[in-house]
């Protein structure tokens, strides 16, 4: 018999929680293979390697939904995930190039004993705020789209727990 896991086994096994593991099911990026008797969720070696896959998939910086059509195989092929990935990282390095340029060109004026001008200075302290701020704002869009994703999950399942729409 080929081994299987319930949800708090596999979670402790990857590292992910239970309630991700659930929210990965509800809407539809993985699902175990079986259930025991009484409902609880299985999964299999099988199962184990996809959750591997998706988890790499995420840490690539493709979003839910990327991965879900990536992972469905009519989607997303590896070739479209390697280009988007190129895309992202070539957008990274033309920001960095951009503050990169501004520090040196501040540096040189700072090196000359010239002034620096207000617009100046405040240019470059918008580029680097913004790429501060830049992992909180993708955190945070990160966190939309799941919640879109959850609520898109509860209007097909007839509302959220509890709510008027539920009666």
């Amino acid at each position: 018999m080929k081994k299987q896991w319930k949800v708090g086994d596999l979670a402790k096994l990857t590292g992910l929680t239970v309630r991700t593991l659930r929210f990965y099911d509800g809407i539809g990026l993985f699902s175990p293979s079986s259930q025991t008797d009484s409902g609880h969720r299985l999964y299999s070696e099988e199962d184990v390697t996809r959750l591997y896959q998706i988890v790499s998939l995420k840490e690539l910086g493709l979003s839910l939904e990327e991965v879900k059509a990536a992972m469905s195989g009519s989607g997303m092929k590896p070739l479209d995930v390697v280009n988007l990935q190129i895309n992202r990282v070539q957008e990274d390095i033309r920001r960095q190039e951009k503050m990169l340029g501004q520090l040196r060109y501040v540096a040189k004026l700072l090196q000359g004993k010239k002034q620096v001008s207000a617009d100046e200075f405040t240019g470059l302290l918008q580029t680097m705020k913004a790429e501060y701020d830049k992992p909180i704002m993708d955190r945070q869009n990160k966190w939309e789209g799941q919640l879109n994703l959850l609520g898109a999950l509860l209007a097909r399942r007839g509302g959220m727990p509890g709510s008027k729409e539920e009666s």
